[in-house]
């Protein structure tokens, strides 16, 4: 998981020293990508700002506070500089690995998100995990059997993300029928509970390099899976199982679901009749989907054969581990699949 594994070198949790990470440049890059878009338009470029409590959200990035059940957390949004103004936009919820924060997902060295929402015209949102640090530092999401304090404490976190798309709502022109959900590690597991507990709100989720860790899910309705794992994850290993890279205190995170079960549950969950079929092989990675499934949605699995514990595609990974895979890009693939789920 992020550091769980994704926190800030010589940071302790406990006694535990977490693993090093650079520290994201938040927004920088957004605001780059923002200025260049607006100059190839011919706008001005606007700098991120923290939106007011019912201010609208113009092109660029954006800090709000959002409350729920008497935690306020902050949330980055990015909207993309050109927007078809007579069609709201798709809305993608970004959730962090497990001891990370929402400034860390934003960095596109390491994601590529707010890029790709530019490219294709979506609205990201990068919400905050539960944290007992006023920075929201060593967040975690609770989803189910992991992880950390926000399990511990029995966070509502599909609480707080159902106010966090609200919210957005509010303030930007959003398709309510084009709203997803997509994380890494813990945070992939995350959108695997959001699939469980919000299907009425999420019409399909991708989860990176995180399983389902779901006790009793009951979707209100058959809702699009998309999974991408690398055969070689030493964190949450394809398997099953916490891998030795995992967080050092076993008792924060689970004994991980594994891939093909994972895959399984959902096959099951959408009454999925038709056998696998590959769509992608090329070396190094491969995908193959379930069709047939109630309400014609799909559940897909991408899997690289190297990358370890990292998005497919990124730019950089944290200090001494293996590189992402280049295999496929995790970006394109998630918002092809979300693209083909809301036809």
């Amino acid at each position: 998981m992020g550091c769980l594994p994704e926190a800030s070198r010589g940071r302790r949790c406990g006694p535990h020293v977490l693993r090093a990470c650079t520290a994201p440049r938040a927004f920088a890059t957004a605001r780059a990508l923002l200025a260049l878009a607006a100059a190839a338009a011919g706008l001005p470029a606007s700098a991120p700002a923290q939106a007011q409590a019912t201010g609208h959200l113009g092109p660029g990035a954006h800090a709000l506070q959002v409350e729920h059940a008497g935690h306020s957390r902050r949330v980055l949004v990015h909207v993309p500089a050109r927007l078809d103004a007579a069609r709201p936009a798709p809305l993608v919820l970004a959730l962090h690995g497990g001891g990370g924060h929402a400034e860390f997902m934003t960095d596109d060295a390491r994601y590529g998100l707010v890029r790709k929402a530019e490219a294709a015209g979506f609205v990201v949102a990068f919400p905050n995990g539960f944290s007992r640090f006023p920075r929201g530092r060593l967040a975690t999401w609770n989803a189910g059997g992991c992880c950390g304090l926000a399990r511990d404490r029995g966070v509502d976190d599909v609480g707080f993300l159902r106010a966090v798309v609200a919210q957005v709502q509010q303030r930007a022109a959003v398709d309510a029928k084009r709203v997803f959900a997509t994380g890494m590690s813990n945070g992939g597991m995350m959108s695997h509970r959001l699939a469980c507990d919000a299907a009425d709100l999420f019409r399909a989720v991708a989860a990176v390099a995180g399983t389902d860790a779901t006790f009793d899910c009951r979707p209100a309705r058959p809702v699009a899976v998309l999974q991408i794992h690398a055969r070689n994850d030493t964190h949450v290993r394809f398997e099953g199982g916490a891998g030795p890279d995992a967080f050092r205190d076993s008792t924060k995170v689970m004994d991980f679901v594994s891939v093909p079960e994972t895959m399984a549950r959902w096959v099951r969950r959408n009454r999925c009749t038709e056998p696998p079929r590959r769509t992608l092989q090329r070396e190094g990675a491969w995908c193959e989907v379930h069709a047939g499934c109630a309400g014609g949605v799909t559940v897909q699995l991408c899997v690289t054969e190297d990358g370890g514990h990292s998005w497919p595609g990124a730019d950089t990974v944290r200090r001494g581990k293996e590189g992402a895979s280049r295999a496929l890009s995790a970006n394109d693939v998630i918002w092809e699949f979300f693209e083909a789920s809301a036809r």
